[in-house]
């Protein structure tokens, strides 16, 4: 899932600043003023999070940002659950489940006893609808592909099909629900916890529009419907989400909180003296300069571990000169990503010479891009720029962060020595910002990517010919071919070896520049237990708690 993008937005004004300082030093048990939400009981323990800046939506299939998918986690459930110490499937809504010999058909038993967050039974009926809604052409949702795996799905999707009943998701009984896929997709399992497969309320959705109408008010507080261990209580846009415990939730005893503020706050300095100050039980990061210091001073209260994630550039390859591939390898070729993580994030990031991260699930890519700014040279001058001279003003877009500032800084005087680049940057806030890739209006691009499974398959998808997860405008395909041949293939040593050869035309085509390899990096309290870490940064909410009560 998109890294940042929704999570290290954008700068926080001043006006926004402040009100989120003001309702962060109050008593945070008081209502904020005129959201009529009633106060915690005394004694409540009620975890403080930072979580980077504002949520897109709380609509599970309208988001594809890290911040949302944390945040929805406490909302939702859906068939399967992982354990967040081995991300082994453990059951979710689901209490079992069989698989065919084949490898093909999962059969789902729902428990009966899991219930929405008004008290209607959670059925096999709710999944159908919420994984057709996700697949509706008119939704137009970016994460719809990753249901493409189920037999005609992508069909439907893409509108070439019109009937649902051919697509191989089928209510077996009011607490059965089966899904046929088109070809054996070992981490089917993992992916329920991401929120492309989380169940929706129909009645709720078609209260506030049609099913694939985008952007309703259904999720907001007072609308809001989930399936989750907690319950939407406030929704204060660039300010708080207030989630309170469910009591309608199956497995209700074994939550542990009382409730979750996730605060707006994408600042990192600010999140930082938040925490200082015991405002904050934990944050979503760390602000670069920072991570030295309390590796050093303060250990117990910083946590840093492997993140199955990439940052890099994107490339608009329909936008001059990035429509030469000469160009595009130039730049990726001037860039010294060894000086990047020992001088800039210097948080534990290793330079990524390729895209998906190493010894994902068994693959590392052995196609590489070199720092050779030479050869680079030597490309520019082909397509028609020596040293620089003819090309545009080259901009990078990000949404602001300091890290993504630096990094930015870091690139824009790398490009210039080496290439003779005139480069510009652009930072806009996160809604913006999305926007603004979405529409290709954009030169570069800073993005992130975050595995939703330990699977190299996970990273390559996104560069999918017409995907909603691109945002390049690259389409090849060459490399599609591959992927979707590596989607079929049964034999583990076959399927690798396609998407290295898929990899390096990605890499060859360069629509991207990996600058370096996530470590995950964050604060937090001792008091704050069960934060389990894992590489793809899976919080199961039921298993956090805090050693002493405050609210």
């Amino acid at each position: 899932m998109s890294i940042g993008e929704g999570r290290m937005a954008s700068t926080i004004t001043s006006t926004i600043t402040s009100t989120i300082i003001l309702v962060s030093c109050l008593p945070l048990v008081s209502v904020v003023a005129g959201c009529g939400r009633a106060a915690d009981m005394p004694g409540a323990v009620i975890l403080h999070a930072g979580n980077g800046a504002e949520v897109q939506d709380l609509d599970p299939h309208m988001v594809s940002g890290v911040t949302e998918h944390r945040t929805l986690c406490a909302l939702f459930e859906g068939l399967v659950n992982l354990d967040p110490r081995t991300l082994e499937p453990e059951p979710g809504v689901a209490a079992s489940w069989d698989l065919s010999p084949d490898a093909r058909v999962y059969t789902f038993h729902l428990r009966r006893d899991a219930r929405w967050s008004n008290g209607d039974a959670v059925t096999a009926e709710d999944f159908h609808y919420a994984w057709r809604r996700i697949l509706s052409p008119n939704l137009a949702a970016d994460y719809a592909y990753f249901l493409h795996c189920i037999e005609n799905a992508k069909a439907y999707n893409e509108g070439t099909v019109t009937d649902f009943d051919v697509v191989g998701v089928k209510v077996v009984d009011a607490y059965t629900l089966e899904a046929r896929l088109e070809h054996p997709t070992p981490y089917f399992l993992g992916m329920q916890v991401h929120q492309a497969y989380m169940p929706v309320h129909r009645a709720t959705i078609e209260r506030f529009g049609a099913m694939d109408e985008r952007s309703t008010r259904w999720t907001r507080a007072g609308n809001h419907v989930g399936n989750g261990p907690f319950l939407l209580a406030e929704w204060t846009p660039n300010a708080v989400i207030r989630v309170r415990r469910n009591p309608h939730y199956w497995n209700r005893d074994a939550v542990r909180l009382d409730g979750i503020n996730f605060y707006a706050i994408d600042n990192l300095w600010t999140q930082e003296r938040a925490f200082r100050s015991g405002q904050l039980d934990m944050t979503d990061d760390v602000p670069l300069h920072k991570v030295r210091l309390y590796r050093e001073r303060d250990p117990d209260r910083i946590v840093l571990h492997p993140y199955l994630g990439t940052y890099y550039y994107r490339l608009n390859v329909t936008r001059p000169p990035f429509t030469d591939r000469r160009v595009r390898r130039a730049f990726a070729m001037a860039l010294d990503r060894e000086a990047i993580t020992h001088n800039v994030t210097r948080g534990g990031e290793e330079p990524a010479p390729f895209y998906t991260p190493p010894d994902t699930n068994g693959y590392t890519c052995r196609h590489r891009i070199p720092f050779d700014p030479a050869s680079a040279r030597v490309l520019l001058a082909e397509a028609g720029f020596p040293d620089g001279r003819g090309l545009p003003p080259i901009e990078i877009l990000y949404n602001t962060s300091e890290a993504h500032k630096l990094i930015a800084e870091a690139v824009q005087q790398m490009w210039k020595q080496h290439l003779g680049a005139d480069v510009r940057l652009l930072n806009q806030d996160w809604k913006v910002y999305l926007d603004s890739t979405n529409t290709l209006n954009y030169m570069v691009a800073r993005s992130g990517w975050i595995g939703d499974v330990v699977d190299p398959v996970n990273f390559l998808e996104c560069f999918l010919g017409g995907g909603g997860n691109n945002r390049t405008g690259y389409a090849s395909p060459e490399f599609d071919a591959l992927v979707h041949a590596a989607y079929a293939e049964a034999d583990v040593g076959q399927r690798l070896e396609l998407l290295q050869e898929a990899e390096a035309v990605l890499l060859e085509d360069a629509p991207l520049i990996p600058i370096y390899f996530y470590s995950r990096k964050y604060l937090k309290r001792p008091e704050v237990l069960g934060l389990d870490p894992n590489p793809l940064g899976y919080i199961r909410w039921t298993r956090v708690t805090l050693r002493r009560e405050r609210v």
